[in-house]
């Protein structure tokens, strides 16, 4: 697979359009590059017709969220800049989700609210907007979109919807049902894919590893690429204690950074002779998005930081600014664990506060909260001691 370019290599701008930078890899029997080269076909022979451009940046878009390759997400945003203002709601429902893969949330949101004022009927702008929300950790008005699917009668993005704000919010059991209910509802390959890797999430959550695994096995068996699918199952295999598992399974997977991270901590447990390759890549990958000025991956940086370089005081800081932008589960998880492991519990206050608020129920996230509450407790008392 391909490595990230050394961190010092200057950005060359081509001077024809029709130069080829790189040929992306492709797997055995992938049909992607033909269907590719279909689109933009299509597109060039429309070229003022949003249609075929629609197609093709959601497209590059899949594929970016399957892959874990963010230049799948330059490609997308290409197609998208040929349009002038102000953009059809197709476009701009894209160039949302393009923008909140970056992590730009509030233009993202924006972009969603402009196709919607557009086309009040787009579901998928409703899910996203919820989607975004439950990452900041905003659950009433996450709540508020699931509620705009429901009228919409889109029964399956509702339930997901609904499920997940249940699972946030103390509500694990009844979250799990109401995913349970979409998937027996859903014949679409892509929404069961999701939809099982959701519920493997909660069941691991809920302490129930065997049916975690049952989970992710029937997502996995559907043959499908998927980045968010591989990178929950590894961090279950982790937590588990399985990193030969990881290894075997994300072997051909270095282009993606999310998935290289799991791949180098679990060779690194393994001590295999691979394991110093593939920090140094890893290292050099964050490098260039540091460099780019791309901070996408702050906390698989903080993870990289705490388990492989074992700097639990970049690890904390690198956390603590992940989570100043997205506060999911994991977010809470790397910064508590960062603060615990930096002896500085007090800079974890912000995801005690959230496992306060929000009730979440992962035993194990719940203990790691009360370690550091209980070393912040110490550390305070230590400070107020006469001397």
């Amino acid at each position: 697979m391909p490595l990230a370019p050394p961190v010092d290599a200057a950005p060359r701008r081509p001077s024809d359009d029709a130069e080829v930078l790189e040929r992306l890899p492709t797997r055995a029997g992938d049909a992607s590059a033909r269907e590719l080269v279909a689109l933009r076909a299509a597109m060039t022979a429309a070229a003022k017709d949003p249609a075929p451009a629609e197609r093709l940046a959601q497209r590059y878009f899949d594929l970016a969220m399957a892959r874990g390759d963010p230049r799948y997400v330059g490609y997308a945003e290409a197609v998208i800049a040929r349009f002038p203002e102000p953009l059809p709601a197709g476009l701009l429902s894209i160039r949302g989700m393009l923008r909140q893969y970056r992590h730009d949330f509030i233009e993202a949101l924006d972009d969603f609210a402009a196709a919607l004022t557009l086309e009040p009927r787009l579901a998928e702008a409703h899910a996203w907007r919820a989607a975004i929300f439950l990452v900041q950790a905003d659950y009433p008005a996450a709540q508020r979109e699931c509620a705009a699917l429901q009228a919409l009668h889109k029964d399956i993005l509702y339930g997901s919807c609904k499920g997940l704000a249940q699972a946030y919010t103390g509500r694990l059991e009844a979250g799990y049902r109401s995913l349970q209910k979409a998937l027996a509802s859903s014949l679409n390959a892509d929404n069961r894919l999701w939809l099982l890797t959701r519920l493997g999430e909660l069941a691991a959550w809920r302490g129930q590893a065997a049916l975690a695994e049952r989970h992710y096995r029937e997502a996995l068996s559907s043959g499908r690429d998927d980045g968010y699918l591989l990178a929950a199952w590894s961090d279950f295999l982790l937590d588990n204690g399985r990193p030969a598992e990881v290894v075997g399974q994300l072997a051909d997977w270095e282009s993606s950074d999310t998935l290289l991270l799991r791949l180098a901590e679990a060779s690194a447990l393994l001590q295999s002779p691979d394991a110093t390759r593939l920090a140094q890549t890893l290292a050099d990958r964050f490098a260039a998005a540091r460099q780019r000025g791309d901070t996408t991956h702050r906390a698989e940086e903080a993870r990289y930081a705490l388990h492989l370089r074992k700097d639990p005081q970049e690890a904390l800081r690198l956390a603590a600014e992940n989570y100043a932008v997205q506060r999911e589960p994991r977010d809470a998880r790397i910064l508590l664990e960062a603060a615990i492991a930096a002896g500085d519990p007090a800079a974890a206050q912000a995801a005690r506060d959230w496992l306060h608020a929000s009730g979440f129920e992962d035993q194990q996230l719940r203990e790691l909260g009360r370690q550091s509450a209980l070393a912040a407790v110490a550390r305070q008392a230590a400070s107020a001691a006469p001397r």
